[in-house]
This record gives structure tokens, C-alpha cells and sequence, in this order.
């Protein structure tokens, strides 16, 4: 049987801010959710990579909540981390700040859920180090997980079913 390292949430954190510029936006000046979504995918590709010190691919978006919009005049700050795992699977979760640059007020923008699976070298699925959550943020993520990861199967099973019916 494999032995299981232990990692913090906190040792897979990562951090990035970005301006919005005019390219960025949609019809309603406010930032483009594709690009916001390219942002969201970057930095948590990055926090799995950092827990799992492995290759690691995109399994699922589970959710992105846009909760407000973020304007032209804002930056937007993103943040990170490994939330959950399981054998070989992690749940990242990211969190979205737009920041006023005029003002300094920051709102909770959005949230968003993401699952990774880590590969070892010949691209097979890779043990992952089990997770230690400390803030009341981290703890009430991993506490939660669980109804998570039933939503996600569910959502897999019904995405499979479905495509016995969608047509090419």
C-alpha cells in the first residue's frame, strides 16, 4: 500500500491580479466571462500542479457563479487552492476579487470550483497528497466536499446519458 504525504490547502495558494482592459470586455463594458474563465482555469491548473508536484488536466469545471459584474475601472484579483482530493483527483477552489482601483473597494466577484486529475510521467492517473485544511474558509470547503463530489457524479452520469441522444 502507497503511503500518503500530507500537504496544506495554503502550500497549493496562488495569486493573480490583472487589469481589465477595452479588449476585455463585453457589450456591457464589464469584463468578458470567457476571459474571466481562462483566468479561473490558469490559476487553478497551477494550484493542482503545485499539491500534486505532477502533470496535471482539467476534469471539470463544476460551477463558475458570476456574482457581480467587474467594470473596466477595476482590476480583477484571483486566488487558488486545493480544496479536497481523492486518490488522484483534487478539487480547486478559486476565488474572484474585483478591486476598484480608484476606491480600493473590493468585492467577492465570483467563485468557482474546478476538478484536476494528477498524471504521472506515462500519463497515467498519480496518488495525490491528502489535504489539511486550517482556516474556517478551508475547513468549510473540505467539510462540504462530499454533497460536491455526489453533484459532480451526477452531473457526469447525466452529461453520458444525455450523449447517447446528442447528435454529431
Amino acid at each position: 500500500m502507497e503511503e500518503r504525504t500530507e500537504k496544506k490547502c495554503k502550500d497549493s495558494l496562488v495569486f493573480k491580479t490583472a487589469r481589465v482592459f477595452p479588449l476585455d470586455t463585453n457589450n456591457h463594458n464589464t469584463l468578458f466571462g470567457g476571459k474571466l474563465m481562462s483566468y479561473i482555469d490558469d490559476v487553478a491548473s497551477i494550484s493542482a500542479a503545485k499539491h500534486s508536484r505532477g502533470e496535471v488536466v482539467t476534469a471539470s469545471i463544476d460551477s463558475v457563479d458570476f456574482l457581480i459584474p467587474i467594470r473596466q475601472s477595476d482590476s480583477v484579483n484571483l486566488s487558488s487552492y486545493v480544496s479536497y482530493v481523492g486518490r488522484s483527483s483534487m478539487e480547486v477552489f478559486v476565488k474572484v476579487i474585483a478591486e476598484d482601483l480608484k476606491t480600493g473597494e473590493r468585492k467577492l466577484a465570483a467563485t468557482s470550483f474546478l476538478t484536476f486529475v494528477a498524471l504521472d510521467d506515462q500519463g497515467k492517473p498519480m496518488l495525490v497528497p491528502k489535504v489539511i485544511p486550517e482556516s474556517q474558509e478551508e475547513i468549510s470547503l473540505y467539510n462540504t466536499a462530499q454533497q460536491r463530489i455526489i453533484q459532480r457524479k451526477e452531473r457526469r452520469e447525466h452529461s453520458q446519458s444525455f450523449a447517447t441522444v446528442v447528435t454529431l
